[in-house]
């Protein structure tokens, strides 16, 4: 029997590191300093110039990263906080965590990003019940492409809401030329290890081009410190980066352009081999994506299941992000008015995402897009 393919190979990718990884980790062993070690600045400085911004604050995990955005917000109790359905957890939760309400949005039918016509429905509506103050809407960069960013900055700007930027799957990828990490007053970014740019546990940063921003992002990170360590101006948490992580994310850095051209190059291959009844993801337009999930499209649950099947048979692992939109979670059922957000409902019932990693072989892909073919040929 052939050997299965990895849906993600991390020891792989450590293998072809290592060297530089482990010339990282020793220096931090060598000075000792584990919290808010020098590799936590660098890193700090060089990513903020690859996505763009002026500054970026290392911390503790994508979640923290925007919970703390919120708290330097002063979201809290009373407030609406606008997102997508068709998302990760980590998005709603946070906002729930400091009193607030996750209002959800439907998304596009093809990219998967926020539909811009169910949220202006969808403020409309809270406006109209007059129980909630509209605060803020987190734009997501889905399974590594861009948000909708033009026409979100428009929307904000004209109806006065606070822009955040969720762009935990999407570092790396491009809009309009232009990195992400600059499209709204905060980006928060992952370094959980399945993401493009992964450590070897949880990790996060908040790119701003706001220095006084930054400054408070820094002083909420380290329990709401001011200017020495025992003066506590504001309520933060212990947010802060480990030096160990920010050593490996530098290591890892520097081949994170090879690795995102890699990427890049098995998306196509899908793309070019995608046989009639599997949809290949549409793209955002004007935009390059960071390809952290290459997520097809099926025309319903049985032929997605089906299809599931057929690949474990051959050795091939799949993924469905998400099975259920985050309104019709148990967590956030309660919290949702009841309205019916149609796209994200049926998605979860059609997606199937395929290894995509800068690991994959090129024998790998063809025997992935075999399989894709030969279901095809049974099933169409």
């Amino acid at each position: 029997m052939t050997d299965p393919i990895a849906f993600l190979d991390l020891p792989k990718q450590q293998a072809r590191l290592k060297d530089a990884i482990d010339r990282r980790v020793k220096t931090v062993f060598e000075h000792c300093r584990f919290v808010m070690g020098p590799e936590v600045e660098e890193l700090e400085q060089r990513l903020a110039a690859f996505g763009g911004a002026k500054y970026a604050v290392g911390v503790s995990s994508g979640t923290d990263a925007l919970l703390m955005v919120l708290m330097g917000e002063e979201i809290g109790p009373g407030d609406a906080v606008f997102l997508p359905a068709f998302t990760y957890t980590a998005t709603a939760e946070v906002v729930l965590l400091l009193g607030a309400t996750p209002v959800f949005v439907d998304v596009e039918p093809d990219t998967f990003q926020i539909s811009m016509t169910s949220l202006a429905e969808r403020l409309a509506a809270v406006r109209a019940g007059e129980e909630l103050e509209p605060r803020a809407v987190i734009g997501v960069d889905l399974f590594g492409q861009p948000a909708p960013w033009d026409e979100l900055k428009a929307f904000a700007a004209r109806e006065e809401l606070t822009l955040i930027a969720d762009c935990a799957q999407s570092f790396g990828a491009s809009y309009h030329g232009r990195r992400l990490g600059h499209e709204a007053r905060a980006t928060t970014l992952s370094f959980f290890p399945s993401k493009p740019l992964g450590g070897y546990g949880d990790g996060g940063a908040i790119l701003t081009d706001d220095a006084d921003l930054a400054a408070l992002y820094r002083s909420l990170r380290t329990h709401g410190e001011g200017k020495t360590r025992y003066e506590v101006e504001r309520i933060g948490i212990n947010g802060r980066l480990d030096t160990l992580q920010a050593a490996v994310l530098i290591a890892k850095l520097d081949a994170f352009e090879d690795e995102l051209k890699r990427r890049d190059a098995i998306a196509s291959a899908y793309d070019a081999a995608m046989p009639e009844g599997i949809q290949a993801p549409a793209r955002v337009a004007e935009s390059e994506s960071a390809w952290a999930i290459y997520s097809v499209l099926l025309p319903d649950a049985v032929a997605r299941d089906s299809l599931q099947a057929h690949l474990k048979e051959a050795g091939v692992p799949t993924a469905v992000y998400y099975p259920k939109p985050l309104h019709h979670q148990p967590a956030y059922s309660e919290h949702h008015d009841g309205a019916s957000l149609p796209v994200s409902e049926g998605l979860g019932a059609r997606v199937l995402a395929l290894p995509i990693h800068p690991e994959l072989t090129d024998d790998e892909v063809s025997r992935i897009t075999d399989a894709l073919k030969s279901w095809a040929g049974e099933n169409t």
